[in-house]
C-alpha cells in the first residue's frame, strides 16, 4: 500500500554529494516552508513553486534536477529515481497538469509553475480512484515504479477519460515496469477509468 501514496523512503542509489549544501532543522521556515542554505556553497537561485497544494520556496543550484528538489529539499520521496535518463518513468509528477519526467527537468525550470507528486493523490485518507483500481487489480508487485504509472495514468486519464486497452498501453510506452507483464497495471488503469467516469456522470 504503501507504494501507493508514496509515504515509504526508497532510493535507487545512494548519492553522496559533497557540493550539496548542508542543512539543519533550522534552515527551514515553517510559515513559508522556504528553506535556506548555509552560505558558502555554490551560486543558488531562489525558486517559488506550488507543490501539493503548498507554495514553497528554496535557493537550489541552477544544475539540481527537479527529482533531487523534491526527493532531497522537500522530502517527497514517493518520486523514486529509477535511471536518471528519462527511460524508465519511475519519477513522473505533473507539472501544471501535465505529466513530466522530473529526471529530465530542472527545478530552475520549474519556479512559478505547480507540481503533483504521488503524495498528494490521496484524500483525507482516501486513496485516488487510479490507486485504489491498483490495489483491487494487483497491478504493482515491487512498487518502485508505480507512483510514476500512477501519475502518467492520472494526466492521461484527464485527456482520455475512456480509453481502449491499446491506447493505454501507448500511454504507457514511457513507463517501463520490470517486474510485471504490464496486464494488471492496464487492467486497473481501465478499471479507474470507468470508475472516474461513472462518477463523473
Amino acid at each position: 500500500m504503501t507504494a501507493l501514496t508514496g509515504r515509504t523512503i526508497t532510493r535507487a542509489w545512494p548519492r553522496p554529494r559533497a557540493d550539496f549544501p548542508v542543512c539543519t532543522a533550522s534552515d527551514y521556515t515553517p510559515a513559508l516552508q522556504t528553506f535556506r542554505p548555509q552560505k558558502g556553497g555554490p551560486t543558488l537561485k531562489r525558486i517559488e513553486v506550488t507543490v501539493n497544494g503548498v507554495r514553497r520556496e528554496a535557493e537550489v543550484e541552477p544544475r539540481q534536477l527537479l527529482v533531487y528538489f523534491l526527493r532531497e529539499t522537500l522530502g517527497l520521496t514517493g518520486t523514486n529515481v529509477g535511471c536518471d535518463t528519462t527511460s524508465c518513468g519511475a519519477c513522473t509528477v505533473l507539472l501544471d497538469g501535465e505529466s513530466v519526467k522530473s529526471c529530465n527537468l530542472l527545478a530552475v525550470q520549474a519556479d512559478g509553475r505547480e507540481i503533483t507528486t504521488i503524495e498528494a493523490m490521496a484524500t483525507d485518507g482516501q486513496l485516488h480512484p487510479i490507486q485504489q483500481a491498483f490495489h483491487e487489480n494487483h497491478g504493482l508487485q515491487c512498487g518502485y515504479c508505480t507512483p510514476g504509472m500512477i501519475m502518467a495514468a492520472a494526466s492521461f486519464l484527464e485527456e482520455n477519460p475512456s480509453p481502449t486497452e491499446e491506447e493505454v498501453r501507448m500511454a504507457l510506452e514511457g513507463n517501463l515496469c520490470r517486474c510485471t507483464g504490464y496486464q494488471n497495471i492496464v487492467k486497473s488503469i481501465l478499471a479507474a477509468s470507468q470508475q472516474m467516469s461513472g462518477a463523473k456522470a
